[in-house]
């Protein structure tokens, strides 16, 4: 906790804090208005509202105590400009638009005490949605799905942006508040409320935090201060916040003390830090960096993780600080989704269009990660990545599903629309029983009939141009670039598209030979010492077809695993002249697992190792453990 003055204490730099002996505290940065008050009343409306001037502090920072103010009581800054609510507010019961409400984030009564966090190793994570992840779309329906994700064998959950945006429904990645998590899910107790639970289950619970720009409705940050955004950099969303220029310690201070909120008042055991190749800081201490230290030391010895968004794929972003890095735990790895992709339809277009879904691919992203690590990229037409051969398998999240590529589509289709059901268990037992950290999206695990599509609920006028970007988005795709094609882009300003995201539970019922498959494979994952944690040079990979390649996992006393993947048609290997197929001494392999299990909908599986040498099923996974020979 941080002392502003000799009288007050405050956890964050700016905002409402409720003191110790009673009153609250405002503080807000407005270097661009010559007096600042706050306006100050019982009522969402403020009518009758109290105006409470600020004293003007150095740096462009404005403070007052108000001993009457409250929890509950409302309230909004009056700058020269206007009135505007709080850039740091805790909750905005109307929306951004509306006034700030005053929250005391200690008066939460913690379960969790016990709780030591999460490391790196040996997560599950699930990516979910809390919009569309109930038909209520709150915390406390979500809340109350939480025994059924322990169960299968999830470890962390990864939680979409729940910073406070405008409208009915949207996915988040255009919050406004950052501070604010949005009043369509719950109060922030109701948050607390969760992530309490996710504890008790021995789940973690990160948040996907939007930090490369804010949304354009509601954005009230360039009213305190224009020195909030930079025109020197450029996204695709719109002015980016000023890390490194004019003025830009109030805003590092902003966005660091940000990280650690969430850490600190809501437990959170870490950050997914979205597009990171667009927070622009040539810093000598990259924000990136400075975010990493402060949410660990907010975390106070419990175990966080920090995932990254990065499409450069730059691998410094997760080397250890004591080797330059910014110590982020683990990147998204697209090039695994997308080479999986391919496999999966055989289509490369657009993004896709530098991927086989070739054994090769598969066999060189298990073992090194990203597959592109400084070659030329036809799709950018430029180089991508940079080398990453020094580390960790678990440093890299491997997906078949996420938010963003089930919505890069037309219908917002999931994987198991797209392809055999037997290839895609095939690959969910790749995703799942491989070395790299695996992650599945809402719905994965028993084939959600729902789609995932990209809704928001903007204002009529930038509702026409979102909608036009996200057409002018899905015509990279020559598939559905006619305009004919175009006319079928369901309406992202649609309720009945939010609503048609929804996840059915019952789902879980009707495909549970879906959700066995993956129940089984997280339990093989979570129980074989082998698979859970691997590191590099404890397994090696080789190609056996275009389409097959076996994983090899060397274990103590020659009690090794084969995990052979076979995407193609029956394949009969004879001879066999790969030694990673070879048995240890005096042992033969025997089936321990398969994807071809009745259980899972599959035609069953012959001996694999026999006397007929090696035959792999057509689009099959299967994992082999030695047994000592007859």
């Amino acid at each position: 906790m941080s002392v502003v003055s000799d009288h007050f204490q405050r956890r964050m730099p700016v905002g409402a804090e409720i003191q110790p002996s009673g009153g609250v505290h405002f503080r807000t940065w407005a270097p661009a208005s010559k007096k600042v008050s706050v306006q100050l009343a019982q009522w969402e409306d403020l009518a009758d509202a109290v105006e409470i001037p600020l004293k003007s502090e150095a740096g462009g920072y404005w403070s007052a105590f108000c001993p009457t103010a409250h929890v509950g009581m409302h309230y909004r800054f009056l700058l020269d400009s206007g009135s505007f609510p709080d850039p740091a507010s805790r909750f905005q019961p109307s929306g951004p638009h509306g006034a700030s409400q005053i929250v005391d984030p200690s008066s939460y009564a913690w379960l969790d005490g016990a709780w030591c966090g999460v490391t790196r190793e040996s997560q599950v994570i699930y990516e979910m949605h809390i919009g569309s992840f109930t038909e209520e779309g709150t915390w406390t329906a979500a809340m109350a799905q939480l025994p059924h994700l322990a169960e299968l064998g999830v470890t962390l959950l990864e939680v979409m942006p729940v910073a406070d945006f405008p409208g009915r429904f949207g996915w988040g990645y255009d919050g406004v508040n950052l501070f604010a998590p949005t009043r369509l899910y719950g109060s922030p107790d109701d948050f607390r409320r969760f992530v309490d639970r996710a504890h008790e289950l021995e789940m973690g619970v990160i948040l996907d935090v939007v930090y490369n720009h804010l949304g354009p409705d509601g954005n009230f940050l360039k009213e305190f201060s224009p020195c909030y955004f930079t025109s020197r950099y450029t996204t695709d969303w719109g002015e980016p916040p000023n890390f490194d220029g004019d003025n830009s310690a109030p805003v590092r201070e902003l966005f660091l003390s940000n990280a650690a909120y969430w850490i600190e008042e809501y437990h959170l055991d870490g950050l997914r830090l979205d597009a990171t190749q667009n927070i622009y800081d040539a810093s000598k201490d990259h924000i990136l960096a400075a975010i990493t230290r402060r949410v660990h030391s907010a975390a106070r010895g419990r175990g966080v993780y920090i995932v990254g968004e990065n499409e450069c794929q730059h691998a410094h972003l997760i080397r250890p600080r004591s080797q330059g890095g910014y110590g982020l735990d683990s990147l998204w790895n697209d090039d695994f989704h997308h080479t999986a992709i391919v496999a999966m339809t055989g289509r490369n277009e657009a993004y896709y269009t530098d991927y086989h879904g070739s054994s090769q691919e598969f066999v060189s992203s298990a073992k090194w990660g990203f597959l592109f690590q400084g070659q030329r990229y036809k799709w950018q037409k430029a180089r991508r990545g940079t080398p990453c051969f020094d580390l960790a398998p678990g440093n890299f999240v491997n997906f078949l599903q996420n938010h963003d590529q089930i919505a890069n589509s037309l219908w917002g289709r999931r994987a198991h629309t797209l392809t055999s059901a037997a290839k895609l268990r095939a690959l969910t037992a790749l995703l799942l029983l491989g070395p790299n950290t695996p992650m599945l999206f809402q719905g994965q695990e028993f084939a959600a009939s729902s789609p995932f599509l990209y809704f928001a609920d903007h204002r009529p006028d930038l509702a026409v141009l979102v909608a036009k970007g996200r057409e002018e988005f899905l015509a990279q795709f020559p598939s559905i670039a006619s305009e004919d094609v175009a006319k079928l882009i369901p309406n992202p300003e649609s309720e009945a598209t939010f609503r048609r995201c929804k996840l059915d539970f019952a789902d879980r019922e009707r495909n549970s030979d879906v959700l066995l498959l993956h129940r089984d494979l997280l339990t093989l994952r979570r129980e074989d010492p082998l698979l859970g944690n691997a590191q590099r040079g404890t397994f090696d990979g080789a190609v056996l077809s275009a389409s097959a390649f076996v994983l090899r996992f060397f274990g103590h006393d020659q009690n090794d695993r084969l995990l052979l993947i076979n995407l193609g048609p029956h394949l009969h290997l004879d001879p066999a002249p790969e030694p990673l197929l070879a048995p240890p001494l005096g042992c033969v392999w025997q089936t321990a697992w398969s994807s071809e299990d009745p259980r899972y909908g599959g035609g069953g599986t012959p001996p694999i190792d026999s006397d007929d040498n090696w035959n792999l099923p057509a689009e099959s996974a299967a994992l082999l453990t030695p047994i000592s020979a007859p």
